[in-house]
């Protein structure tokens, strides 16, 4: 069995997976088809996705018995931890803290013609003191 859901994404496309999977709600898709044909699916729900949200999870012989793959998800990864996919919800306040971090950090190497890690440039206090 496969489940796809979609978010933000053309009529189009929705209309297309029709051909093969049942919409029970609006996004939300749910069929039975070969993993060539699931394969197949998936390429055309990146390939016209644009800045739509996509998600998939099909039957697998694996201890979950099922696998999962996402697309468009800025917040939101598939991991795998011994051998069992989670999903990772990354905290919006912190991603926006480490972007501008990120681009903090880009524009002080650039200003200072530095690069690299500030930890290496940090001395350590305790070097040498033993307690």
């Amino acid at each position: 069995m496969v489940v796809i859901t979609l978010e933000k994404v053309s009529r189009s496309l929705r209309g297309e997976l029709t051909r093969w999977l049942v919409e029970l709600d609006t996004g939300v898709f749910v069929g039975r088809v070969s993993a060539r044909v699931r394969e197949l699916l998936w390429e055309k729900v990146v390939e016209k996705a644009g800045e739509g949200r996509c998600t998939m999870a099909w039957n697998a012989a694996n201890e979950q018995g099922f696998r999962i793959r996402i697309y468009g998800h800025e917040d939101r990864k598939v991991i795998v931890l011994d051998g069992v996919e989670l999903v990772a919800v990354q905290n919006a306040k912190w991603s926006k803290v480490w972007k501008q971090h990120q681009r903090w950090m880009a524009r002080r190497n650039l200003a200072t013609g530095t690069a690299g890690d500030i930890d290496k440039k940090t001395p350590d206090p305790s070097d040498g003191l033993e307690r």
